[in-house]
């Protein structure tokens, strides 16, 4: 094929070209984003994306051996396996292994190594050798100055032997660290807080390391213009992490394969309220601030913890089964659409009726007065809204709980467990409410009517190209269109079945696209494959029967 040895040319001319100069008495090894993803857009051309997508980095190995160099693919698969053959079989077919001068001299297929998830989009998140179990924040915050003083308890197990061990921290000054009682070395790269502890923390001990630092938080903001991390308000701040903004106001294992549980205590002044995550412990007055505290007991991934603060009208309640509910709205925005503290409770009985039982221990909202935020996110238990939302809006970030919060993706590669699942469950409403069937819905994103539906076939909706790209439309329309189409094939009792039975099996944990199609095809007794291959990880538009 023209396409496969062309690629291969390109490949191995700029294996060599970004390789440099090595240095004569030690091998080398380089990372190679741009070529891998070179890689996948090939495979997404030629259908072959539901293969692809287990690449998840690309190194070159010098091997200080005249000109010889490895070219090794790293995956998630285990080495052996059929579906890693299949891997290296298409790389191999991308690439023919020659350059034409026999400078690269073999290629390697290796798993992941330690406990951390190579993610291709974000490749510099999150830290391998301990999975975190706790996470214990005490913070002060100065609205007039933004300024946040802020102490994190870390508890994790070690999973190898650490000398050393690295969190993700963006800014903030820190002040001290120590790991069980005694001072740790500090050392900062970029986003990379390296601490070096006064013993080696050997493999199997948990652990408990506390950081203690200041400073003004920043504010990332992305290429497509969104805004993240921490952010100030017209009297406070919000607090957002999707995908990477946790890490700007404390220092942690930031990728959401590694949830832990929180305890949140936020000391504000006094006129103030802060909300967090979970359910509030205690309300402490001492002078002219007051000290929130939060407790959320079941695991949580970084990215969607979070502190609000501002002033707010809370409300209280519960739902139909006892579940506390606690929604904080701001003045600004108490003559939205839909009366929220009435609608919580009402969505979630509503969705357990449907996935199964409310995984967490509370539930709630928080309506804040940001409209240039231009975004809602489902923070754990209380969904954040930048402004009064809408009924479907309430629905989508209230069925996150159960798709993205409960059951967590392992890499942000199947952001469409989240996206394509909570969007479904908006179809799923207005079938139920009056509104267009969920198969009108599906009619309309597929003929380009739908006002949501424009850049759905840009890419495949398992396999957005880039890290930008991950809450784009095909994440979102096509997961859903997806998940139709499951329901059309097994029928609407046999789907809500293995809805339900996903967010049983994999409940507070994480899992991944494969799963969940092994899932579908048990508990239908079908063979799914054509469907997913079409709907989820082809590159063009399907053609309808």
């Amino acid at each position: 094929m023209k396409r496969a040895l062309a690629s291969a040319a390109a490949l191995c001319l700029a294996l060599t070209a970004c390789s440099g100069t090595r240095p004569p008495d030690a091998p080398v090894r380089e990372s190679h984003h741009r070529l891998l993803e070179q890689f996948r857009s090939w495979a997404r051309d030629a259908d072959e994306s539901r293969t692809a997508r287990h690449a998840q980095a690309l190194y070159t190995v010098d091997l200080a051996e005249g000109d010889a160099y490895d070219v090794e693919l790293q995956t998630d698969l285990p080495a052996k396996s059929a579906a890693a053959e299949e891997l290296a079989g298409l790389f191999r077919t991308w690439w023919d292994g020659d350059d034409g001068d026999g400078t690269v001299r073999d290629f390697v297929l290796v798993d992941a190594r330690g406990n951390r998830v190579d993610d291709h989009l974000f490749p510099a998140l999150g830290n391998s050798g301990y999975d975190v179990t706790h996470y214990a924040l005490t913070l002060d915050y100065s609205p007039d100055e933004n300024r946040l003083t802020g102490t994190a308890v870390i508890t994790a197990r070690a999973t190898r032997d650490l000398p050393r061990f690295s969190l993700d921290l963006a800014g903030l000054r820190v002040r001290s660290a120590e790991t069980d009682g005694s001072a740790a070395r500090v050392s900062r790269k970029k986003n990379k807080l390296t601490l070096t502890p006064a013993r080696t923390v050997r493999e199997g001990k948990t652990f408990r390391t506390t950081v203690r630092y200041d400073g003004v938080p920043r504010m990332f903001t992305a290429s497509d213009g969104g805004n993240e991390g921490w952010i100030e308000t017209d009297d406070g701040v919000a607090a957002l992490g999707e995908p990477t903004g946790s890490m700007t106001w404390f220092p942690g294992n930031h990728h959401p394969s590694d949830k832990a549980t929180y305890d949140i205590d936020v000391t504000v002044p006094s006129d103030y309220t802060a909300v967090s995550n979970g359910t509030l412990r205690e309300t402490r007055r001492h002078g002219k601030r007051t000290t929130f505290r939060w407790r959320n007991r079941e695991p949580m991934a970084s990215y969607v913890a979070t502190v609000v603060t501002g002033v707010f009208d809370v409300s209280t309640g519960t739902t139909d089964d006892g579940l506390p509910v606690y929604t904080a709205v701001d003045p600004d925005e108490a003559d939205g659409p839909v009366d929220v503290p009435e609608l919580v409770p009402e969505v979630v009985d509503w969705a357990a009726d449907r996935f199964g039982p409310y995984p967490f221990s509370s539930a709630g909202a928080v309506v804040d007065h940001l409209p240039d935020l231009d975004y809602a996110l489902e923070t754990q238990t209380k969904p954040y809204f930048e402004e009064a939302p809408d009924t479907l809006l309430v629905v989508h970030e209230l069925a996150h709980q159960w798709f993205g919060n409960s059951v967590t993706p392992r890499t942000w590669q199947d952001m469409w467990l989240n996206e394509g699942f909570a969007t479904y469950a908006e179809w799923l409403w207005d079938e139920e409410h009056g509104g267009p069937s969920a198969r009108e819905t599906f009619d309309s994103f597929y003929d380009g009517t739908h006002p949501d539906s424009d850049g759905i076939w840009d890419f495949p909706a398992a396999d957005p190209p880039t890290a930008t790209r991950v809450s784009d439309p095909p994440v979102y329309g096509r997961g859903a269109m997806t998940l139709h189409q499951l329901r059309e094939a097994v029928g609407k009792r046999a789907f809500l079945t293995i809805l339900r039975t996903w967010t049983r099996e994999h409940r507070h944990g994480t899992a991944g696209t494969e799963q969940f199609i092994a899932l579908c095809e048990k508990e239908s007794g079908k063979d799914l494959s054509d469907l997913f291959e079409t709907w989820l990880f082809s590159a063009r538009k399907p053609e309808l029967p």
